[in-house]
């Protein structure tokens, strides 16, 4: 699927973004939210996958800061999860005209699609997708981002990096590793929102993911205010899209099917033994 590619703005930035499928009113749109270190080009061909196969239209942006967006001033405030979902988030989703909409978050994305979800008021929402979600810091997250500091200043990190973000990439890296490793921090908790998260949730965690616990997905299905599927993926670490790609599909495109009661159709990809499923409430 070849995807449209532009420019749109929202809190006073401009946000670099693609666009795959059908336009809103043919459609619900997908909104995928990258990771910390993300941006619309590192999600690769994922939401171009997860939207034809049920022909859904599909909305990619990098975040201020990231990939070709406009870039932003350092430190990253410690709100920015808040920020991203209670200001940034709705304006793109209203100057992009969405009705119905599903947020696909990852990681930081996974976050700030929570916040959006639980602030009371998301006209169009239909459901979310949280990949390797956190609601709450814990000392496993701090101790790999602090190894990932340690790659970006001594290793091939920031190389790798570059590819990516170009002129951001200090921005990128700085404005995520610095605000999660300030002490500050180590108080940081969504947990709030979640009873007002009333959508159907679908949780995709790898089992060896080496940012966080169990515990992020246990607090999730605990206090949402709705229904929660847990799908846990074996032999992964924090990237189930890229590390057990046709497993992740499947779990995604079969959530979507029952949740916006889509027609049938395959993903692509080779088979792969299901993942577990931790259940729903």
């Amino acid at each position: 699927m070849t995807a449209r590619r532009g420019m749109l703005r929202a809190a006073g930035k401009r946000l670099e973004y693609d666009w795959h499928g059908p336009l809103p009113g043919r459609a619900p749109t997908l909104v995928f939210l990258h990771e910390g270190l993300g941006c619309r080009a590192l999600w690769r061909d994922f939401p171009g996958r997860i939207a034809a196969a049920n022909r859904l239209g599909a909305l990619v942006y990098s975040r201020a800061g990231y990939g070709a967006s406009d870039p932003i001033e350092l430190p990253r405030p410690l709100s920015y999860h808040r920020q991203e979902g209670l200001q940034v988030l709705p304006e793109v989703v209203a100057q992009m005209g969405l009705g119905a909409h599903v947020l696909v978050g990852h990681s930081d994305g996974a976050s700030i699609a929570i916040v959006y979800a639980g602030r009371g008021s998301a006209p169009g929402l239909r459901a979310l997708v949280l990949i390797a979600p956190h609601v709450f810091n814990e000392p496993q997250v701090s101790r790999s981002i602090a190894a990932a500091r340690e790659a970006y200043q001594q290793g091939d990190l920031a190389v790798r990096l570059r590819r990516w973000h170009g002129a951001n990439t200090d921005c990128a890296f700085r404005g995520w590793s610095e605000a999660w490793l300030d002490p500050h921090f180590e108080r940081w908790n969504l947990e709030e929102y979640l009873p007002s998260v009333r959508v159907p949730v679908l949780v995709i965690r790898g089992e060896n993911d080496e940012y966080g616990t169990p515990a992020q997905v246990r607090a999730i299905e605990r206090k949402s205010g709705g229904p929660v599927e847990v799908v846990l993926v074996p032999d992964c670490g924090h990237e189930p899209q890229r590390d057990r790609p046709a497993l992740t599909d499947q779990a995604i495109v079969r959530f979507l099917r029952s949740t916006l009661g889509l027609g049938h159709g395959g993903t692509g990809g080779q088979s792969e033994p299901r993942a577990s499923c931790a259940g729903s409430r």
